[in-house]
C-alpha cells in the first residue's frame, strides 16, 4: 500500500511541478555598456522603378474592378431612444435658473452667518458651478457683496467663499476664454478675513 501511495505522490507532484528546466527560461543579461552603444540599422534604399510598376497595378486593379452595388435589403429598424418635445425642453430651462438659485441662496446664506443652510446647500451649489452661467452667477453674487461692504469675513465664511471660487476656477476652461477667472481675480483681493492674534 504504501508503494501504491508513493507512486501517486510522485505522479502528482510531477504534475504539479512540471520539468523546471522547461519552465524557466534564461535571459541574457545584456553587456557592460551595451546602452552606449547606438543599434540603428540603415535604411534600405528603395527601387523607383519597382515602387511605379507597384503603383500603376494598384491604378490597374482599382480602374478595371467593378463597382460594388448593394442590393436593397428590408429590414425592420429598431425603435431608438424618445424624440424630446418641446414640452421638456422647458425643463432644462427651470433647471438651469434652480442650479443659480442653489448659487444665490448659498452664497446669501453665507453671509447672513447661517452655516446650518450653507452647509446643507453648499455641495449642491458646487455641482451647480460646473455650469457656466452658475459661474457668471457667482462672481455676479460676490461683486455685489463686495459694493456692499461686506468684504471682511469671519473663518468659516472665509472658507466657504474660498471653496466657492476654487471650484469655479477649477471648472473655468478656454472655451469661456476664462472669463470667470478674470471676474475672479479683483474679487480674491477684495475678500478678507480678520486673523486672530
Amino acid at each position: 500500500m504504501i508503494k501504491h501511495v508513493r507512486e501517486l505522490a510522485e505522479q502528482l507532484f510531477k504534475n504539479e511541478n512540471p520539468n523546471p528546466h522547461i519552465a524557466f527560461q534564461k535571459v541574457p543579461r545584456p553587456t557592460e555598456g551595451s546602452h552606449l552603444r547606438v543599434h540603428i540599422l540603415p535604411f534600405p534604399r528603395i527601387n523607383e522603378c519597382r515602387v511605379q510598376e507597384l503603383l500603376q497595378e494598384g491604378l490597374a486593379r482599382s480602374q478595371g474592378a467593378p463597382t460594388a452595388t448593394r442590393g436593397d435589403k428590408k429590414c425592420v429598424v429598431p425603435a431608438g431612444p424618445p424624440v424630446v418635445s418641446i414640452m421638456e425642453k422647458g425643463s432644462t430651462v427651470f433647471n438651469s435658473a434652480q442650479r443659480l438659485e442653489v448659487v444665490r441662496n448659498c452664497i446669501s446664506f453665507i453671509f447672513e452667518n447661517k452655516f446650518l443652510e450653507t452647509e446643507k446647500t453648499l455641495p449642491a451649489a458646487l455641482r451647480a458651478l460646473k455650469g457656466k452661467a452658475a459661474r457668471h452667477c457667482l462672481t455676479q453674487e460676490l461683486g455685489l457683496h463686495v459694493k456692499q461692504n461686506r468684504a471682511i469675513l469671519d473663518h468659516q465664511q472665509f472658507d466657504y467663499i474660498v471653496r466657492m471660487m476654487n471650484c469655479a476656477l477649477q471648472d473655468c476652461s478656454s472655451s469661456e476664454e476664462y472669463s470667470v477667472a478674470a471676474a475672479l481675480l479683483p474679487l480674491t483681493t477684495a475678500f478678507y478675513r480678520v486673523s486672530s492674534q
